[in-house]
């Protein structure tokens, strides 16, 4: 071996050519180099594709087709507009303040919100994990002692004795992202965080409905049990009356059965109505994320919310824009396509560097001084190519996922289309009900007073009696019922419309109004919770 003497320059002793870190180094890239057009060339990406999807495996995201209806069916009904549909405060529309004061509440207080709201913040830190990786994944600071005994029945070059070690330093482990797994990773955590994000949004869609559904459901039950309490007075009158003719002779005791009979039907009534109208409250109360209390006492009384004889529905194809329900599915294909890609990285090898830069000494002492530095750096690569077969059929199992992903994001966009419709069905069928019913309960009630006025004055019997008030009892609660039925399927529209969200995004909620002041505190505290974007995410990332 050559024998460098004193005096010759040191930088020749760098000269790459001899060098044996520097032909290590080149010898290593030639390796990687050799192995990366090996694994492109037999893998499932061609090198080609792996160049222009940024040096990444799997496949790039592109978004699903949609199956949506190019118009509404009722397209052409004069109570249906298609310029634009009513994105915002829906709510507003009935123009009852009481209803104004039970959303903004339910927005600050429901519990199931929230805790969409807490899945977001989950989402958005396993994505700050997945950012993470892409930096050395393993950084340990690192201090040690070691004192040994050294077997004097060793054959050693020096002498036997004691050992004394002091080391510091810092280790680093980093796998190169050569394969694009966790840039994949990265699309997949944020295409997660999106769903989340949609995922709130669309609690809040269906808060939002529920609220004023129960709200309008415990309206109309308020309004039938008027209705059965004031023919309950109307029939205990006719009842009275009966009897009073029975008294003189000139009615029999079959008129006053069949009034004593009408009269308990009727009070009958009000036992179930009375529990529906308390079973709606109760759903309100957990809604508002408060304990289960009587709210007539804050409600006060009201009538049933009148909906608008028109409704703004927009085009099949804003419902891909605005239901927060369609773009969180659309996210979760986004997800599981990127996830192809890292099930498929582990395909092949794993390039990775391994380094320690620190100080070691036998005397402590000497620890730091300028003779005790230590490092080292080991590039390794590391290939599982007896697991191919495992691996294989993870990739298949990540692709089904994906399949299975995109035709459920195709059912929620099927499903929706088929709500929409739903609703205004319901919405216009009620209305036309309702005109009808509100007709005959006119006619009723002149009824009801003719032949009161008939038995009375001995023309006919109660029987005639019996039978109208029967009819005008029940054509009223048809009435009222119809009438809730036309909030509810006005409400129906708007949530499979996928609105409201919108009005939480563009401003924050005002203090609630008359009528829901005296609400239960919420509990805990929660981080301000984003809400969804107004606009629809896809792409690569």
């Amino acid at each position: 071996m050559r024998k460098v003497r004193p005096s010759e320059p040191a930088t020749r002793l760098a000269a790459p050519g001899r060098n044996p870190a520097c032909r290590h180094a080149k010898s290593f890239t030639t390796i990687a180099a050799i192995l990366v057009v090996a694994v492109l060339a037999s893998g499932c990406t061609s090198m080609r594709a792996w160049w222009h999807n940024g040096c990444k495996v799997g496949p790039d995201y592109t978004r699903p087709s949609e199956p949506v209806a190019t118009t509404w069916i009722d397209a052409t009904d004069p109570h249906v507009k298609t310029d634009r549909a009513v994105d915002c405060a829906w709510w507003t529309v009935f123009n009852d303040p009481k209803l104004n004061g039970l959303i903004e509440t339910a927005y600050r207080q429901n519990l199931d919100l929230r805790t969409a709201g807490t899945r977001i913040l989950e989402a958005r830190a396993q994505r700050n994990i997945a950012v993470g990786n892409l930096f050395p994944q393993s950084q340990t600071a690192l201090g040690t002692y070691a004192h040994a005994q050294v077997s004097k029945n060793l054959n050693l070059p020096v002498p036997p004795g004691t050992l004394n070690i002091w080391a510091t330093g810092f280790n680093a482990s980093w796998e190169l992202d050569f394969w694009g797994r966790f840039r994949r990773s990265i699309e997949a955590t944020d295409a997660d965080l999106g769903a989340s994000m949609e995922g709130y949004g669309e609690t809040l869609v269906l808060l939002l409905s529920e609220v004023a559904t129960s709200y309008v459901q415990l309206r109309t039950f308020e309004e039938r049990l008027q209705f059965a309490r004031n023919n309950v007075a109307l029939q205990k009158g006719s009842r009275q009356l009966a009897e009073q003719r029975f008294d003189k002779g000139v009615a029999t005791e079959l008129d006053v059965r069949q009034a004593r009979s009408n009269l308990a039907q009727t009070e009958a009534l009000i036992p179930p109505l009375e529990a529906g109208r308390r079973q709606a409250a109760n759903r309100l109360c957990i809604l508002l994320g408060m304990p289960v209390t009587d709210l007539a006492g804050q409600l006060g009384p009201a009538d049933v919310p009148k909906a608008p004889a028109e409704v703004a529905v927009g085009i099949p194809a804003e419902l891909l824009r605005r239901r927060p329900d369609i773009r969180r599915a659309e996210r979760e294909v986004a997800s599981q396509s990127a996830r192809i890609g890292v099930a498929e990285a582990d395909l092949y090898p794993r390039f990775s560097i391994n380094g320690f830069l620190g100080y070691a000494a036998n005397d402590f002492k000497d620890l730091f001084a300028s003779r005790s530095l230590l490092g080292f750096v080991v590039p390794t690569f590391q290939w599982n190519v007896l697991n191919y077969g495992r691996i294989t059929n993870n990739v298949r199992a990540q692709e089904a996922r994906l399949q299975t992903a995109t035709l459920q994001y195709q059912q929620t966009v099927l499903m929706a289309g088929r709500e929409v419709e739903d609703g205004l069905v319901g919405f216009l069928q009620a209305q036309q009900q309702a005109a009808r019913l509100e007709e005959g309960v006119r006619e009723a009630a002149r009824s009801v007073e003719l032949v009161v006025l008939q038995f009375q004055g001995g023309v006919t019997d109660f029987n005639r009696v019996y039978t109208t008030q029967s009819a005008m009892v029940t054509q009223q609660d048809q009435l009222a019922s119809t009438r809730g039925n036309i909030a509810i399927n006005l409400i129906d529209v708007y949530r499979s419309l996928g609105g409201g969200w919108q009005y939480f995004v563009e401003r924050p909620p005002t203090p609630a109004m008359h009528g829901a002041e005296e609400v239960h505190p919420p509990v805990g505290n929660v981080e301000r919770l984003p809400t969804p974007s107004a606009e629809p995410q896809g792409g690569s990332l």
